[in-house]
């Protein structure tokens, strides 16, 4: 056997490689946002392009939103059955102030025109009553849409399945 030969020279070379791209790979994945980074961005785009619009709590995949036209406001992030959601209370004769908001929201956490979310969110609220009820449920434009009626509010929930 020769002097200055080492049997362990390739063995380190395919450690050192091991490592090189095990340490790529983690860098590849660490680097993609969370779901909840992602739901984040888009309270702030609420915030950001609704005026008066206020961010509060975040419980279970659930950000509390504030707006001085509506009793209560969410986003509901990805769930098991949706992409994303979104939830507002009014009193029960939903304003046209109101309609305006949900239409605001909706336009962008789904990313359609708010022209079409102000038909949809409208139409479903003006189906509750007498002849269809006071629990509403509507498909418009690839949206689950969900409006109830009590005695003293009114209730509008706007989703996207996660097959859509």
């Amino acid at each position: 056997m020769a002097k200055g030969i080492s049997h362990m020279t390739p063995r380190r070379q395919f450690r050192q490689s091991a490592l090189l791209a095990a340490l790529a790979w983690l860098a590849a994945f660490a680097a993609s946002p969370a779901r909840a980074d992602r739901c984040d961005d888009l309270a702030g785009q609420l915030k950001g392009q609704i005026d008066g619009m206020r961010i509060g709590q975040t419980a279970a995949g659930t950000i509390y939103l504030a707006h001085p036209n509506a009793r209560e406001i969410t986003l509901g992030c990805s769930g098991k059955n949706f992409s994303n959601q979104l939830f507002a209370k009014a009193d029960r004769k939903a304003s046209p102030a109101f309609l305006d908001l949900i239409a605001s929201a909706a336009a962008i956490i789904f990313t359609l025109p708010k022209d079409d979310m102000l038909k949809g969110a409208t139409r479903c609220v003006k189906r509750t009553g007498l002849i269809h009820g006071d629990d509403v449920s509507i498909r418009y434009r690839r949206l689950d849409m969900r409006c109830t009626r009590t005695k003293t509010e009114s209730s509008i929930t706007i989703s996207r399945s996660l097959d859509q």
